[in-house]
């Protein structure tokens, strides 16, 4: 062993050289200590003091050099960044090695100058998602810089020149700012960029042919602006082209066949435009995906367009085409939609011998599709939705589509199908929703269904179905809604799914008895619709105890006695029965005094009046018994204030607002002027005058995380720094053991529906509708893109939008999401997925909110002020009867005619919102536009 002692020193220097280089500069790791003790107070910050300050490398958001060396990379993304101070960029571009930077996501208006004076050795900048705003300051000392993203921020105004110099770029993202003027088209080194994104700015005029100098493009994305004219011919030539998005602009003309020779392109997204002409033979040739909705195309599809390998998702729905579905196929097609065309003939029948297709989703509704229904389906093992609805289809339904284990929707409503409902249904173990509403269906409602345990909304309406209601679907536990109205069907009502909430509809059938006592049990339900019907005896009292009834028609049954009394905001229809209202008519208790009255009933009526008297003695001596012990009760339950604070810097607010006076008017049932799902909302007068909304936060299910209070107050204070004129922003706050109270500024016009539809009945014209959509779809998107992090609200509803003035709107309840966790709920869905008829389709199988659920909610309310009628209507949901109208030739007369009418330009701005609207409430949550493109389409449509 002592002969290799000589070499020891040798491992050991070589220890020691290797070690020293191992170890950051001293000056690096002073400069990353001294940042982290600046950052480290930010709520969002990675960065605390037990991380190891002798080895910056080993934190998050750190990247270094091989051996540690030194810093190349930095990303602060979510660190409550703003510029109340800027001394941390100082310190980021004293670190002179670095090359990437990012700050996305954090709370900037704008980029401080050492950025600019002393980073100009970067290759990668990223400031995304920010609040930065103002015109776009110049970059030009950013000779290195490879990667820029500026996207989903503020800036406005057109661009000149302050991207000039930059010749080393090959990406660049704009995406999601304000900017206007024209496509950019001299950039840095043509050669170099492979990547510009400007979607969803206000861009306009042409797609210019200096774009396709940049050859190397392998992503162009212009979608969401206001671009006019054709696509330019010359587009063929981007020949390293992956990635082509014009979606949502006012492009016009056809489709380039030369967009059909890019080998390289993979997906190309031209939706959302007035394109004309026909689909280019081949286009499909080399493409994955493919969305040519919403346009103007006519003509048949191409033959070959479905067949192509590799071809993943094809989207050509709204549009004109006619002719027949070509009959080959792609294994590897996922999504295929087809819907709103003119297409005909029959559903091919496809064949791919031994291979697995992959479908997941066949939406061929609203067409003029008939024959049967192909059992060639069964092979689609994958599939997820089937929509045939609102097509000519006959026949019976296939006993095959119980093969199809994963189907989780089923729509085919509005066909011709006849015969029963095949027992295998009840296979489709996890489907979720099954219309078959609006056909010529016949039997009896199979018991099997009960089977189908996930299934969360059955629609068998007008159909020739006869018998009851089968006993078993009592055990129906995640039905919402059940739709059996317009049929045969009779008999007792024994039993009904339990957990029914969005609507139950069994109208026009000849179900007889007593209104059944098993509707005791559905505490939740919105809509009961038991009209036209041989229902008799009284109205049980019951249901007078049922909170959630918004809607009630019991009209043209065989009723008799007393009306009892429901709540104010509860729709009673009983119109067609023997019953009494408790009110009488002041008009039919006069009586002329010559008119003589037998003895025997003078007498008979004193002895009812004694007793009466009697009675109502008794009454009141019990009531104030009663109402003393619950005055006790309350009064030794009193809530006990934790904590108020104020949100607001106004001094002024600050002074107007006294707590003391808060917590009293809220003790006074008097003051409450608003109530919905979640919020009880106070009118409140200071001492100085100045009236407020107080609005306190029902604890409906134990859902709300009162318990948390440490970040129950952090999630306030982010939402008293909001600044939308649209949003309604909390002034104060205060914490009780029971329940939050939130401070808002008072307005006196009430509420979207209140104007709409209910009391204040006033009526909006067109151009105060119109100002109402543009400033709910602001604040939205301001929700949506906030630089604090994404807002998405619980429910959004006309009831849920507070108005300044008659045309000034204010979104409420945006705290929901932040302060309710669904999971703790111990309903279902519903009791935390917003209110009916503004609820998307997903929601039924998904706890999980999503702006596109937002979008979808917007889209009902763009439906409210086009058509003038409510989110549920007669039974019915506003988007099912639209929906149902919009196919037709004359789809204006769905539009309020008291609006439209007035003239041919509002009758035209009026559509083109409508279109928008549909755009919004498309089934498919991936379909529905961006609010910030809903925003822009809006604008456009008064051009």
């Amino acid at each position: 062993m002592s002969r290799y002692l000589h070499i020891l020193p040798v491992f050991v220097f070589f220890f020691i050289v290797q070690y020293a280089f191992c170890q950051l500069p001293s000056t690096q790791v002073t400069t990353m200590n001294k940042l982290r003790d600046l950052l480290q107070n930010n709520s969002n910050s990675k960065w605390n003091s037990s991380q190891d300050s002798t080895n910056p490398c080993s934190w998050t958001g750190v990247s270094c050099a091989p051996n540690n060396s030194s810093v190349t990379s930095l990303s602060l993304c979510s660190f409550s960044i703003s510029n109340d101070d800027d001394s941390w960029s100082s310190l980021v571009c004293d670190i002179k090695t670095l090359q990437s930077l990012n700050l996305s996501s954090n709370q900037l208006t704008s980029i401080p100058q050492p950025i600019f004076s002393s980073c100009g050795g970067l290759k990668a900048l990223n400031f995304s998602n920010n609040n930065l705003n103002g015109p776009l300051p110049s970059f030009q000392g950013f000779r290195s810089l490879e990667v820029l993203d500026l996207s989903r921020n503020s800036f406005e105004t057109s661009i000149d020149s302050q991207l000039n110099g930059l010749n080393e770029l090959k990406s660049l993202s704009l995406s999601g700012n304000k900017f206007t003027g024209s496509i950019l088209t001299k950039l840095g080194n043509s050669t170099l960029l492979e990547e510009l994104q400007l979607s969803f700015n206000c861009f306009v005029g042409n797609i210019p042919d200096g774009i396709t100098n940049y050859k190397n493009l392998t992503l162009l994305d212009l979608g969401g602006n206001n671009l006019t004219g054709i696509i330019p011919s010359r587009i063929g030539e981007l020949s390293n082209l992956q990635l082509l998005v014009l979606s949502a602009n006012n492009l016009t003309g056809e489709i380039p066949q030369s967009i059909s020779m890019i080998t390289t392109l993979k997906r190309f997204a031209a939706n959302q435009n007035e394109f004309t002409g026909v689909i280019p033979q081949g286009i499909t040739r080399y493409l994955r995906n493919l969305d040519l909705s919403y346009n103007q195309m006519g003509g048949s599809i191409p033959a070959d367009l479905l067949s192509q390998k590799d071809l993943q998702t094809v989207d050509l729905s709204d549009n004109k085409l006619i002719g027949s579905i070509p009959s080959n196929m792609s294994t590897t097609l996922v999504r295929l939609r087809l819907g709103n065309n003119s297409l005909t003939g029959k559903i091919p029948a496809w064949s791919f011998g031994n291979d697995m297709p992959s479908l997941a989703y066949l939406e061929l509704d609203h067409n003029i599709l008939g024959g049967v229904i192909p059992s060639e389906l069964r092979l689609f093992r994958n599939l997820s939705l089937l929509d045939l609805s609102n097509n000519q289809l006959v026949g019976f339904l296939p006993r095959e589509l119980g093969n199809l284990t994963k189907l989780e929707v089923v729509l085919l409503q509005h066909n011709r199908i006849s015969g029963e409902i095949p027992d295998e249904i009840s296979e489709l173990q996890i489907l979720d929703k099954l219309n078959i509403s609006w056909n010529s269906l016949n039997g009896s409602i199979p018991p099997s269904l009960s089977k189908l345990q996930k299934l969360s909304n059955l629609d068998l309406q007008a159909n020739n179905l006869t018998g009851g209601i089968p006993d078993s679907f009592s055990s129906m536990d995640s039905l919402l809604e059940l739709q059996l109205g317009k049929n045969n069907l009779g008999g007792v009502v024994r039993s009904l799914p339990t957990k029914l909430q969005i609507s139950l509809n069994l109208s026009w059938n000849n179900f007889e008895g007593g209104i059944p006592r098993a509707l005791n049990r559905l505490q939740s339900l919105e809509v009961l619709d038991l009209s036209n019907n041989k229902f008799s005896g009284g109205i049980p009292s019951f249901l007078t105890g049922m909170q959630s009834l918004t809607l009630i028609q019991l009209s043209n049954n065989r009723l008799t006695g007393i009306i009892p009394a429901f709540r104010s905001n509860v729709n009673l229809s009983t119109d067609g029965n023997n019953l009494i209202n408790p009110t009488p008519d002041p008009s039919v208790v006069k009586r002329k005094k010559s008119v003589s009255v037998p003895v025997g009933i003078i007498v008979a009526s004193a002895a009812a009046v004694v007793t009466l008297m009697i009675v109502s003695i008794l009454a009141l001596i019990l009531s104030r018994r009663i109402h003393k012990v619950n005055h006790e009760e309350s009064q030794s339950s009193e809530p006990v204030v934790i904590k108020s604070d104020f949100l607001t810097e106004n001094s002024i607010q600050r002074l107007n607002l006294d707590f003391t006076r808060a917590m009293e008017a809220v003790s006074n049932p008097s003051n409450i002027v608003l109530k919905t799902r979640f919020s009880t909302y106070y009118k409140a007068v200071m001492p100085s005058g100045m009236m407020y909304f107080i609005k306190k936060l029902n604890g409906v299910d134990k859902i709300f995380q009162i318990g948390s209070h440490d970040r129950l107050q952090e999630e306030l204070r982010v939402l008293g720094k909001l600044r939308n004129s649209s949003v309604m922003i909390p002034l104060a706050y205060t914490l009780t053991t029971e329940s939050v109270y939130l401070f808002y500024d008072y307005t006196e016009n009430g509420t979207l529906y209140d104007v709409l539809h209910g009391s204040l009945g006033r009526g909006l014209d067109w151009s105060n509708r119109y100002s109402i959509a543009i400033g709910v779809a602001n604040g939205l998107a301001f929700l949506h893109g906030c630089p604090s992090g994404q807002i998405t609200l619980l429910d959004l509803s006309s009831k849920s939008v507070m108005l300044k003035s008659i045309n000034e709107p204010q979104i409420g309840d945006i705290e929901l999401s932040k302060v309710i966790d669904p999971s703790k709920s111990t309903g279902n869905v519903s009791a935390v997925a917003g209110s009916v008829g503004y609820v998307p389709p997903e929601y039924a199988y998904s706890m999980r909110l999503t702006t596109a659920g937002n979008v979808y909610s917007f889209g009902v309310i763009l439906l409210e002020l086009l058509t003038g009628k409510a989110a549920v209507s007669e039974g019915s949901e506003l988007v099912k009867w639209v929906s149902s109208k919009s196919n037709q030739d004359n789809v204006d007369q769905v539009l309020d005619s008291t609006v439209s009418r007035t003239s041919s330009a509002i009758r035209d701005q009026m559509l083109a919102v409508l279109k928008v609207a549909l755009a919004c409430v498309s089934v498919s949550p991936e379909e529905r536009p961006k609010m910030r493109s809903v925003l822009r389409m809006l604008l456009n449509a008064r051009n």
